[in-house]
């Protein structure tokens, strides 16, 4: 791991971090409990991420689709608290039929993210293209301008997006990211006039088709019939710079395909590819450098999972407390 002669300050500090999702949001509640003043910046419009939720308006009035995650585990005690939370501010509810410890976002997977941000200094549509090594603090250049200076930098993005600016300082961490590598998913969404008949709620790993929901049937959710079906890891790379509408097609037939029976024709169609999907499963919670007062958090360093996001921002800030906790006085 690189080292720096100009060492970060151990007390609280200003700490950005670049990604609002789940680990960047955990990550930031963790730290501004013990003091720290955090800024995250994102380049989406809002919360969400790959907890994302698609709503379209339609002749039978608004759908709404789980287009990325599709629900979350709660096994680890200190995420049983905070999913324990969610709750009790009716933004998350079980849901049975995916497993025995299977949850949703209510009324869409996203309603957590956004009572994460809600709580922190979120800077939306921003995209940081350079990080600047400046004696003892970090300056980020951004599409919306020069952020900085700042203390400490976190960067909790998929690790295709944390390569090029780790690469530039921490050969440790810019490994890790190099042997990371996503898997994609080519997911459609389908809105249809009547409940398809006969249709389970679930459906897994069905010809090209990974994962197929009936989207309307969670927790919380209102609407017409609305059905988010997503390709194998496998089908979806082979097929990763197909049109949209040929996605759409091709996995309405799997759908039908995997019903053993012809559907009737959609109310609306749509299609999203995610690149950066599904996360490699490193084991390694998270990674700081507290000479340069650089660290990297996310479910691609611990596994692929919306609880293991969380599970590595909390980590993270855990290592941070305990370099500053370690400093002289």
């Amino acid at each position: 791991m690189s080292t720096s002669p100009s060492q970060p300050d151990c007390a609280a500090q200003r700490v950005l971090i670049i990604g609002a999702g789940m680990a960047g949001l955990s990550c930031a509640a963790a730290l501004g409990s013990v003091g720290h003043a955090v800024t995250l910046i994102d380049k989406a419009r809002g919360p969400g991420g790959r907890m994302s939720t698609r709503r379209i308006e339609t002749p039978l009035g608004q759908a709404s689709f789980d287009h990325g995650a599709q629900y979350f585990t709660a096994r680890d005690p200190g995420f049983r608290e905070q999913v324990a939370e969610w709750a009790a501010a009716a933004v998350a509810a079980p849901w049975p039929v995916a497993g025995a410890d299977a949850w949703v976002g209510t009324p869409g997977m996203n309603a957590v993210i956004k009572a994460l941000a809600a709580a922190q200094n979120v800077r939306w549509n921003t995209r940081a293209e350079q990080i600047v090594r400046q004696g003892a603090g970090w300056l980020v250049h951004s599409d919306a301008g020069p952020l900085g200076p700042f203390g400490a930098l976190v960067l909790a993005i998929p690790a295709e997006q944390a390569l090029p600016f780790l690469s530039l300082h921490d050969f440790d961490m810019a490994g890790a990211a190099l042997v990371a590598r996503s898997q994609p998913c080519w997911t459609a969404m389908f809105t249809f006039a009547q409940p398809l008949p006969g249709a389970r709620d679930i459906l897994r790993d069905c010809g090209a088709i990974g994962w197929a929901a009936r989207n309307s049937a969670k927790p919380g959710r209102t609407g017409p019939e609305a059905w988010v079906v997503q390709g194998s890891s496998d089908w979806s790379e082979a097929n990763l710079e197909c049109d949209a509408a040929d996605i759409a097609g091709r996995l309405l037939a799997e759908l039908s395909a995997a019903l053993g029976t012809a559907l009737p024709d959609p109310v609306t169609t749509g299609a999203h590819r995610w690149r950066y999907a599904q996360s490699a499963a490193l084991g390694r919670g998270a990674l700081w450098n507290p000479a340069l007062g650089l660290g990297a958090c996310g479910d691609w360093l611990l596994a692929p999972r919306v609880e293991c996001a969380w599970l590595s921002g909390q980590q993270l800030a855990r290592s941070m407390a305990e370099a500053a906790a370690a400093c002289p006085a």
